[in-house]
């Protein structure tokens, strides 16, 4: 056999001559092939996380799993909420007398889009004396104008002894009109003198106020002065009330409690400033009003909304839904810019009763509202009642 025939290397010094006949067949090798390839689609069909390190319990896998769990509990929370809240306005819905929704305007697409007027219609009925009993006016009457394309929100006041026309009635006091006919007359009554389309209404109960106040966790109130009120009310013995002088409020932002906040929307008389007026009443029950609403619609409200979602709306009869109340929330949790605006005019007496003949630059304060005018702080030197509008709640 020649050295060139052999089977088998030589090596020598850690070389090797000759050539390498050894070589693998080709079925052998395609069959090798195969097998690995099988092997390999075998591996491949494996649920196997091995870039996002999501085996054997990797950090990844608990940040995964976490925001998975976190997810299905945001979830869970706001389909209770939503769910809870449904109910409440329900039972707000059936409180509203049909009347009353059909005399509001229809409005034309979401309210998260396009601008409403809510009515908020404060009634205090607990809080008449003897000679008042039966008597039902509306004492806080207040148009929320939203306005979502500027992130605004507009709150108008107007001030319950306006002297207008009640439709079928002729003139009298603005606050007559919910005491004839409801809520309907009220609506109409307020939408003929100011030309605002009302598409929904809410009347508020105050004397219900309490419970849900407490369940909010308080409301702030900014205070412009301090008062001293008369003995009303009183909340302690028959022995201590017989000494007791009245309730005192100090200047400024201060956090209230049910009981605090209602006694704080019926003081009549302040002994510090008697040039009060039942007027000063009103505005003090729609700073009231503004605070709750501003409360039901804040992040903290919206947590809790699980539990205590049937109770927000118990002291309301409203036509808004569950959904239009959560796009409400929305816009004022968007809303950059608030005004607080109001009606007004120069009191007199009309019949033995005093009244608010109205100014005309109340046209120029819904111009103000609709932003079609530029704000303008009321003129007080001309009257106590002046309309206008400001960014800080407004007191006469």
């Amino acid at each position: 056999m020649a050295h060139s025939d052999k089977p088998y290397r030589i090596y020598r010094g850690g070389r090797s001559t000759g050539n390498v006949p050894l070589k693998r067949k080709n079925g052998s090798s395609s069959g090798r092939r195969v097998t690995a390839g099988d092997n390999a689609g075998t591996h491949s069909r494996r649920f196997r996380f091995p870039r996002l390190g999501l085996r054997h319990g990797g950090w990844k896998r608990r940040v995964l799993i976490a925001f998975v769990l976190l997810l299905l509990l945001v979830l869970v929370w706001a389909i209770a909420g939503y769910l809870s809240l449904r109910s409440g306005a329900q039972k707000a819905n059936a409180r509203l007398d049909a009347t009353a929704k059909q005399a509001l305007t229809s409005a034309h697409g979401l309210m998260l889009s396009n601008t409403s007027n809510i009515l908020v219609l404060g009634t205090d009925h607990n809080a008449n004396t003897a000679d008042r009993q039966g008597i039902q006016h509306s004492d806080s009457i207040m148009i929320v104008h939203t306005d979502p394309s500027r992130h605004r929100i507009v709150y108008l006041s107007t001030p319950r002894d306006l002297r207008v026309i009640v439709p079928g009635h002729g003139y009298d006091r603005i606050n007559v009109a919910f005491q004839i006919g409801g809520a309907a007359l009220a609506i109409k009554t307020i939408s003929t003198y100011t030309g605002l389309p009302i598409n929904h209404v809410i009347v508020v109960d105050f004397g219900q106020f309490r419970q849900l106040i407490d369940a909010l966790g308080g409301v702030d109130i900014n205070v412009p002065k301090p008062i001293f009120t008369n003995a009303f009310d009183c909340p302690y013995t028959a022995s201590r009330c017989a000494s007791w002088q009245g309730y005192r409020f100090a200047k400024g932002v201060q956090h209230m409690n049910g009981r605090r906040a209602l006694t704080y929307s019926r003081i009549r008389e302040n002994r510090l400033d008697p040039s009060e007026t039942d007027v000063t009443r009103g505005a003090r029950q729609q700073q009231v009003v503004q605070a709750v609403l501003a409360k039901i619609t804040s992040p903290t409200t919206m947590i809790k909304l699980p539990w205590i979602g049937d109770d927000l709306l118990r002291p309301m009869a409203t036509d808004l839904s569950a959904g239009q109340l959560m796009q409400l929330g929305w816009i004022k949790l968007r809303a950059s810019s608030t005004l607080h605006c109001r009606l007004g005019g120069d009191s007199q007496s009309v019949g033995g009763a005093a009244e608010i003949i109205p100014s005309e630059e109340n046209f120029s304060v819904i111009n103000m509202v609709e932003g079609t005018e530029p704000a303008r702080a009321p003129d007080l030197s001309s009257s106590q009642y002046a309309p206008g509008c400001s960014k800080g709640t407004m007191l006469p």
